[in-house]
Order: structure tokens, then sequence, then C-alpha cells
């Protein structure tokens, strides 16, 4: 094979390789050590060069920034027992009915994946839910889908409902206002189209009534502390958001401001913070930023522009669901990170600002709740079922995602106006 020719294909099969065992695990090995290891390779091979690889990683500082503090805040809450009181919470309010509890832990997801990112409903509300569950002496499956599926389904309603829509709009993200003009319709709708499907799904297991013991634990002197730095980080960079600065800094800066406050009451919570974050996501995503700037070098990004460019030539009510729906299916086989990470810079180089960026956007976010494999939230929600020794399959997850994922996607797209 000639050498122009061999070059894209080893980039091709390198990248596409690392993100499949990052999605498989080979042999339990983490996420993070395919990622990189598939960047450091494309780097050692001179497949990727090294100027142009630091370029793609350091391009991402606001993602990781934005991570970090997301990943602080929800650590901290976790720790001071606040989304162990809002399961309880919902429990106590559930007056002994599996339905009532169900719709009250799916708007505690719909809270938590809106203000503090689809990744903290895997990670910290999913383990106080199905601990609530256990308590109840009631199957916990529905209970633990409506948070994975919650986590993709609320995730568009603020710009910091999922670290994906920094990704694909990187410095064009629209200020607030303009965000909920566009997207607060379609999220809603979508949110409200997941639960039907789940509820119908899941309408056996949530027959009878709740006879096991439903208690609110009472927060904690610290635990209110924890909240409210909570609750004054969110409306801090919703209002960043509104006035259109970049989230990454605002968004360590109030988790660093929430902190203080906390500690002064509890300083043991900032060494607990410091161990227990899962810090491997910041270098999984850089990883994933340099294979894909190796993959738009090697074609991928002529591709999509020019599949952008085909889509501005038909209609919008064509054009819509195509994207979205092949973003949303490329999420389920690649998963959204890097999907979103190919399909933001191709919207940025084409400076495309049309419903088509903003149906991919839908797609990016809602389309994964069709596999297991699709989010990083999804994977991480599996991470934490198997620390608590609980095993929902991918057949299991597919059977309700297949009907859920394209009746919201399509009610969303209905209502995406601009």
């Amino acid at each position: 094979m000639h050498l122009a020719l061999l070059s894209p294909v080893l980039v091709w099969t390198i990248a596409l390789a690392s993100i499949l065992c990052m999605l498989l695990r080979p042999r339990g090995i983490a996420e993070v050590y395919w990622a990189c290891g598939g960047g450091l390779l494309l780097l050692a091979t001179g497949l990727v060069p090294a100027r142009q690889a630091a370029h793609a990683a350091l391009e991402g500082w606001d993602v990781y920034l934005f991570l970090a503090g997301m990943m602080v805040l929800a650590e901290m809450a976790r720790e001071e027992g606040v989304f162990d009181w809002a399961a309880g919470l919902a429990a106590g309010h559930a007056r002994g009915s599996p339905q009532r509890l169900f719709l009250l832990v799916y708007l505690v997801g719909i809270v938590v994946t809106a203000l503090l990112s689809n990744d903290a409903t895997a990670v910290v509300l999913t383990p106080a839910v199905l601990a609530v569950a256990r308590r109840a002496r009631i199957h916990a499956e529905p209970y633990l889908l409506a948070c994975a599926f919650i986590a993709n389904a609320a995730s568009f309603v603020f710009p910091i409902s999922n670290p994906a829509n920094l990704i694909v709009f990187d410095r064009h993200l629209p200020p607030l206002f303009d965000w909920l003009r566009i997207f607060l319709l379609p999220s809603l709708a979508a949110i409200g189209v997941t639960f039907l499907c789940l509820r119908w799904s899941e309408r056996r297991n949530l027959r009878g009534i709740i006879k096991g013991e439903l208690h609110t634990a009472p927060l904690t002197p610290e635990g209110h502390f924890a909240l409210a730095g909570l609750l004054l980080a969110a409306a801090a960079l919703i209002t960043c958001s509104a006035f259109g600065i970049p989230l990454g800094a605002p968004t360590c800066g109030a988790a660093l401001l929430a902190m203080a406050f906390v500690a002064w009451r509890n300083p043991r919570i900032v060494p607990h913070v410091a161990r227990h974050v899962s810090w491997s996501v910041l270098p999984l995503v850089a990883g994933l930023f340099v294979i894909v700037e190796a993959l738009h070098a090697a074609g991928l990004l002529a591709v999509g522009l020019a599949g952008l460019r085909m889509l501005g030539h038909v209609s919008p009510w064509v054009a819509k669901p195509v994207a979205a729906f092949a973003v949303a299916l490329a999420s389920n086989v690649m998963n959204n990170l890097p999907i979103g990470l190919m399909s933001g810079a191709a919207i940025q180089h084409a400076q495309e600002t049309s419903v088509v960026a903003h149906a991919i956007l839908i797609g990016v976010d809602l389309g994964p709740n069709l596999s297991v494999s699709g989010s990083l939230a999804t994977i991480l929600w599996l991470i934490v079922l198997r620390r608590e020794k609980v095993h929902i399959t991918a057949w299991r997850f597919f059977r309700v995602g297949v009907l859920a994922m394209p009746l919201a996607m399509l009610a969303g797209l209905l209502l995406l106006w601009s």
C-alpha cells in the first residue's frame, strides 16, 4: 500500500481500536489507559506531530476545568450526605407508592443533572437511590434505570448540564438566554417522553406498595453548608452562562469556594475529596482530544464538513433528523465524547450556527440513551452498579432505550425551531 494511503489507515486503526477498548475494557483495564495509550501510540509513531498533539490536548483546558470543578462539587455533596438526603426526601414523600417514588426519583435526577451535570447523577445519585430501594425492599432496577436515562435526557437543560455541551460548541457556546430559547422546549419534551417510556416499560416492577423501611435522614450542619455551597455554585455558573463567560474557570472557582465554605465546619472534607474524585477522567478526555485530532488530519474533518454542506442544501425538516440520528447512532457505537469532539470541530470549521448544529447537540446528548456504552455518564453508572454488586445487562438497557431514545429525539427535534 502506498505510504500516503497507509498513514490514514493506521491512524483510523489505532484510533478506533483505542476507543473500542475504552468501551469494552479488556482484562478490566481502566478506560483512561486505552484512551491515553492510543494518543501516545499515535504520537510515538509520528502519525500525529508532537506540536499538533500538544495543541489538541491544551485546547480542552476549559473542559478539564469544568469537569474538575463539577467532580469536586459532586463528591463534596456526596460526602456530606446531600444526595442521600435528597433520595430519602423523595422516599419520604412517596407515601408507600412505588409509582410515586419513581416519579420523585426522576424529578430529583432532573435537578441534579441540570445543575451538576449528567455525570453527577450517574456517580453520586445512583448509589443513594439504590440504598433507598434496598431499605424499601422493592425492585431497584426501575429507579436505577431512571438515574441513567435522566442523566442523558436532561443533559441539555442548561449548558452546564453536560460536558459534551462545551465540547460541541467550544468558544461558540450560546449565552444562557439564547440557549434556553433554543433548547428549553426540546429538553422538556425529551424529559417528558423519556419518563413516559420508562414508566410504561417498568410498569410491572412498579406495582404494589412499599413495605420496607422509609425514613429521611436529616441533613447535618455540615450537610446544610454543603447544600448551600452547591446552590451558590450552581447560581454562579448559570449567571456566568447568561453573560457568555466560558464555564471552565468559573466552575473550578465555584467548587473551590464551596469547598472552603464547607471546610470551615468540616476541615476533613478537603483531603477526602482530593482522594475520592475520579481524576483519571481528565487524562482520558485529553487522550480523546489527541485521537480525534489525528482522525481529523486523516480525513474525518473533511467528511464532516461535506456532510454539513450537504445538509445545508435540504429542508431543515429533513436536515434536523438526519443530522441528529446520524450523530446519535455514531455515539452509541463510539461513545458520545469522541463523537462530540468530531462534530464540534466540523461545526466550528464550517461556522455552522443553524438548526443543524443544534440538532447535532441533541444527538450527542440524548442519543446515548440507546446503549450503555453511549456516554461517559452511562459508563460511570455501570461502574457504580458493579461496585454495588448490581447487574443490569446491556440488553436490559437497550430494551428500554430502543423505545425511549427515538421517541424522545423526535419530540425534541419537533420543538427545535432555531
